[in-house]
């Protein structure tokens, strides 16, 4: 059975990170496997974009970050994405002053997941923009990262921090994290800095660098606004097409049967 924990994490905003893991859970639960969402942003975009409603939410990530509720309680256990969901508002801004606060709390969320990671084949943890308590709590939590970056000159700079932030953290607090992959975001083939940059990635960085590139496409930007992964909102776009595409290639490196291209369900 697969049993990852994989974070989504760029320290530059406004790649697609947020919409990666949205469609990518969705994508997995069509592929009817079992996968649990977490929204570690204060944002809480990935909960609304699943569907739920972040600010009628009960429990949501804060609290069991800060112990207060167990994350059983938490858990929205199926979204109209046919995934479940750990939510988040912005009460998860007290969680991180709350966290810094005490001593040795980085691992309180892989704490959390320990006790339900087994229900489920992938968890996916959206972490906000920024290297702060959240986003090191999810990399502690985690097995490994997927990069969601778009081909531009400041997305390189930015990768850059983040391997370096990923060293430090296999030095000190998580030896076995490593990088899933690197998915390449709103692309545009008629860029030409765009497909220059693709070349180099994948020079540097050879097979962990994902075949599936995500296009720009109109269709992917308007979901979110419907509270409805791509999938639902338009299973015949070529966003949705793309993160179909980016669930087999995740999948083909951990199952040995052949996957269907259609959407289950």
């Amino acid at each position: 059975m697969i049993n990852k924990i994989i974070a989504f994490a760029n320290q530059k905003g406004g790649v697609g990170k947020t919409t990666s893991c949205v469609n990518l859970a969705a994508a997995l639960a069509a592929h009817q496997q079992k996968v649990l969402l977490v929204d570690l942003d204060p944002q809480g975009n990935a909960t609304m974009g699943s569907g739920v409603d972040k600010h009628r939410i009960l429990a949501t990530v804060n609290e069991v970050l800060q112990e207060e509720v167990d994350i059983q309680e938490a858990i929205v256990s199926k979204t109209p994405g046919g995934y479940a969901l750990l939510a988040a508002n912005a009460d998860l801004t007290a969680a991180e002053v709350a966290l810094l606060r005490k001593s040795h709390q980085e691992e309180n969320l892989k704490k959390a997941l320990n006790t339900v990671r087994a229900a489920y084949n992938f968890i996916v943890i959206d972490c906000p923009p920024s290297l702060n308590m959240l986003t090191l709590n999810a990399l502690v939590a985690a097995d490994s990262i997927i990069i969601p970056m778009q081909c531009e000159y400041y997305a390189l700079e930015g990768l850059s921090a983040l391997m370096e932030t990923v060293r430090q953290i296999q030095t000190s607090l998580n030896p076995p994290l490593e990088i899933e992959g690197i998915v390449r975001t709103m692309y545009d083939p008629r860029n030409r800095l765009s497909t220059e940059i693709s070349a180099q990635l994948i020079t540097h960085f050879h097979d962990k660098v994902y075949q599936t590139v995500i296009p720009r496409n109109i269709r992917l930007a308007e979901a979110p606004s419907h509270g409805m992964s791509i999938l639902l909102y338009d299973k015949g776009s070529k966003g949705a097409e793309a993160y179909m595409a980016l669930s087999r290639e995740i999948l083909k490196q951990y199952a040995k049967s052949p996957l269907s291209s259609e959407v289950i369900g």
